[in-house]
């Protein structure tokens, strides 16, 4: 079993969304004890996804209606075995603040082989969400087999 972190700024927008994406696409193999969450840079305790965000994803089947957003602090990267992050600033704010941890922060991009920020749709429309909405799901199908392969790596 393996427990993968996925971090964003406020934790109602983006992570969530690629949580649900992710723990979707690992049951669908098979792994139904992999863990997966999500937490904020700079969240604000119990808050949930933000409207857009869980209406496209109860048009992808998924519910995120019960997401209720985490501060990210050490003891979610000590549970972690990969953190993904959205953007290059939360990778590395995360590396600053918790040296010990810096061999398993990733950008979420990375996953896919390249290395580029995914745009916060927060305060914007619905396009902006749906645009989102399908990076998320293009990187985690192109980059399942990738976050898979590291986690079972780090989870040693």
């Amino acid at each position: 079993m393996a427990h993968i972190l996925i971090v964003c700024t406020a934790n109602i927008c983006r992570s969530p969304v690629a949580a649900a994406l992710l723990r979707d696409r690992l049951q669908r193999r098979g792994l139904n004890d992999w863990v997966v969450r999500s937490a904020g840079t700079w969240a604000q305790e119990k808050r949930g996804a933000s409207q857009y965000s869980l209406e496209l994803m109860a048009q992808q089947g998924l519910d995120i209606s019960g997401h209720q957003a985490e501060m990210i602090d050490r003891r979610h990267l000590k549970e972690a075995d990969l953190v993904l992050c959205m953007e290059a600033g939360h990778a590395e704010a995360l590396r600053v603040e918790f040296p010990w941890a810096v061999d398993k922060i990733f950008l979420m991009s990375e996953m896919m082989g390249r290395k580029y920020s995914i745009s916060d749709p927060y305060g914007r429309s619905r396009d902006a969400y749906e645009s989102m909405v399908a990076e998320l799901v293009k990187l985690t199908d192109a980059g399942l087999d990738e976050i898979i392969s590291r986690a079972q790596q780090l989870a040693v």
